[in-house]
């Protein structure tokens, strides 16, 4: 069985794209005081999965690696939780809005299992069926 090599540009792009999206999603809510910081927030850690994945990409060892990986893992984690967050302390959102939040915590969890898988291969593990 042939083995799929890991385009890390293509990955890096989708990435990118989460915290596009993110950022265009705070701009559409309403300016209440829950929305600003938690808009604030989710900017901030989706922000932060990307870059920490470039900084990954130019790690000084394994070790480095990995743990860059799992600080891209726990930033998506993060923008997952404000992502519900906004969802929850919005209950007059437009439906379009409402299906880019879901697809966004949708993206971030599939972003969090790319993250694990790589992390437990380059740490040697086997993977952990959740």
């Amino acid at each position: 069985m042939a083995t799929q090599r890991f385009d890390s540009q293509a990955f890096y792009e989708r990435l990118y794209s989460f915290g596009r999206r993110c950022r265009e999603l705070t701009e559409k809510l309403s300016k209440t005081i829950a929305n600003l910081e938690y808009s604030s927030q989710l900017i901030r850690a989706s922000g932060s999965v990307g870059s920490n994945y470039i900084e990954a990409l130019e790690a000084m060892g394994k070790k480095d690696f990995i743990y860059r990986l799992k600080v891209s893992r726990k930033e998506t984690r993060e923008s997952v939780h404000w992502l519900r967050l906004i969802f929850d302390a919005n209950s007059n959102l437009e439906r379009n809005v409402e299906e880019e939040i879901k697809n966004l915590i949708g993206e971030g969890q599939e972003i969090m299992k790319i993250f694990t898988s790589s992390i437990l291969t380059c740490e040697g593990k086997k993977k952990i069926e959740n």
